[in-house]
Formats: structure tokens, sequence, C-alpha cells
């Protein structure tokens, strides 16, 4: 499926910024299930110094400087994204590990192999661990069962028990306070996940991207209207012949939607970053001199192109 993606975000100042530092998570990098066709930042007034790397999680960061005074600030985000690659294949959910032998893999023992993902177990700016987030996931993953069959159940239950309501939450919002709600959009619905998940001893993180959606029948597709999405990958080892368990891959599940699949929940998903929360992902962030009142508007579309 080849998707374009239009992410504008628009600043008003009052008084005028002096002088403003930003950096963005707004370009979708190639994964194992999609492929960039084009990705471009464009950002008015013109920066005096721009940039990009890739940071420590796979993303594209863009960094830019603004030296003049400015009353507004444009930044668009324009991207084609064929999500038609192969999709990963992984075993069936009643075959992975049992969650408890998960848990074990990953505490510390002498002479035991580090694997990359235990950087997913702890405490994040936006996660933290809770007795609360423990009794929630226990309800799924009940004794001697297989990872990916609890992951699942605790994905649906979000699903079904938690009500998505706009404007609900905001960015501080703690998972625990959602959690307590039942009631959030779909970052505090991936938070309360992801906490869940290392409140029990297994890696999870933070996927933020898009999904395409479909207007209702007969009406037509509204440029601007649609939104960032958020979901979570949770990390199941691989099995080996003689029961032991080794470095291995990483599923998404979105409680939101209640989907999940290996690399991605589906074709209509464009991932766009990953990291320990939303933190480490947050599409726009900075420092001003300056705009002590200011006003954000943000228009996405997903569309398909061809």
């Amino acid at each position: 499926m080849l998707l374009e993606i239009i992410h504008d975000t628009h600043y008003s100042y009052d008084p005028n910024v002096e002088i403003a530092q930003h950096f963005t998570h707004l370009k979708p990098a190639a994964t194992g299930t999609q492929a960039v066709i084009r990705t471009d930042v464009l950002i008015d007034p013109k920066p005096a110094w721009q940039e990009e790397r890739v940071d420590s999680y796979g993303n594209i960061c863009t960094f830019f400087s603004l030296q003049n005074r400015h009353s507004e600030l444009f930044i668009s985000a324009k991207s084609i994204v064929d999500t038609g690659q192969d999709q990963q294949h992984g075993p069936k959910p009643s075959e992975t590990p049992r969650w408890e032998d998960v848990r074990e893999y990953f505490r510390y023992h002498s002479n035991t192999h580090w694997d990359p993902a235990s950087e997913f177990l702890f405490t994040s700016p936006f996660v933290t661990l809770r007795q609360e987030f423990v009794e929630f996931a226990r309800s799924s993953f009940t004794n001697n069962k297989p990872i990916l069959v609890a992951a699942a159940e605790l994905t649906e239950r979000i699903y079904k028990e938690f009500h998505y309501v706009s404007k609900s939450t905001d960015i501080d919002t703690p998972a625990h306070e959602a959690l307590t709600k039942r009631e959030g959009v779909c970052q505090d619905f991936a938070h309360i996940l992801i906490a869940s998940l290392r409140s029990i001893g297994l890696p999870a993180k933070y996927v933020s991207g898009y999904i395409l959606t479909n207007p209702p029948p007969g009406q037509p597709r509204l440029i601007g209207s649609d939104a960032s999405h958020a979901w979570v990958s949770i990390y199941i080892p691989q099995s080996n012949a003689d029961g032991t368990l080794s470095q291995g891959f990483w599923c998404d599940l979105d409680p939101t939607n209640n989907r999940w699949g290996y690399g991605s929940p589906g074709e209509d998903y464009i991932h766009l970053a990953q990291g320990r929360d939303y933190s480490d992902v947050s599409p726009v962030r900075g420092v001003i001199h300056g705009g002590a009142d200011h006003v954000m508007k943000v228009a996405v579309t997903v569309q398909p192109t061809e």
C-alpha cells in the first residue's frame, strides 16, 4: 500500500520569539515492513542552521536553529511510504515461550548474555513501574501462558475496558491515572500497556506513527483531519531446541484498535519513530527565547496515493 502522509505544525507567538532551537521526529525510516519513497521537512522561516542524524533507536531526527525574530513557525513534513513490503512472520502465539521464562531470561545472572532489549525493561520519563500495573497485567499473564497469547489478551482488555475520549488527558497525564480513569487516547493506552508489561519484567517499547483511516460511506476524506497514532512493541526471545532462549524479535500490539502483528500491526500503519516512551519520539520539541504566549495547531493527512 502506497500512502502519503502530510503532517503540518503551526505555531503563533506573542510576543515574538527572538531565538529558537528545535528538533523533530517527522521523517519515517525504512523498516522491514515499509520502504520510504520520499520524505521532506519544510520549515518557515528558513533556519539559520539545520542538520539530520539517526539516534540510538534508529529514528531520523531533524535539528534546526532560528536566529531571527519571528512571530510564527510553520513545519510541514511530507512523506510517501510503501507499506506493502513483505510482512514479517513469527511463531503462532501459542508457540511462543512461556512469559515466566521470558521474565527469567531477562533477570540478571552471572555469566548470562546481554540482550539489547534489556534497555526497555525499566522506568522511563512517562512509564513508572507500579503495583497497580502488576495487578492489571497478571489477570492476563497467568501461570504458564505463552507470552504472545497473554500479551494479545491484555491488548484486547485495554481495547474493550477503556474508553477513547479525546482531550480527556494531556501529555503530562500519568499512566496510572489513565489506568484508574479507564479512559484516554492512544498515547495513554500505549503507556498503560508498556507499564504493565515492564512491571512484570517484560521488555516493551513505544512506537509512534500514523494509521490510515477511512471516511464514513459517502463522505469525502477531510484534509488535515487525521492524527498521529501510538502503539507498543513487545520483545519475544527465540526458543531453542534445548529449551533455552536467545535473542529474538519484536511484535507490535495496538491496544487502541486491538490489532497485532510481527513488525507492524498491518499495511495501513506507518512506523515513524520508536523509543522508551513518548519522550523519545515527540514530533516537535525545542527551546525558545520569547513567545511567552503561543498557540499550536496540528493538521495530519494520511491518504492512499499512486
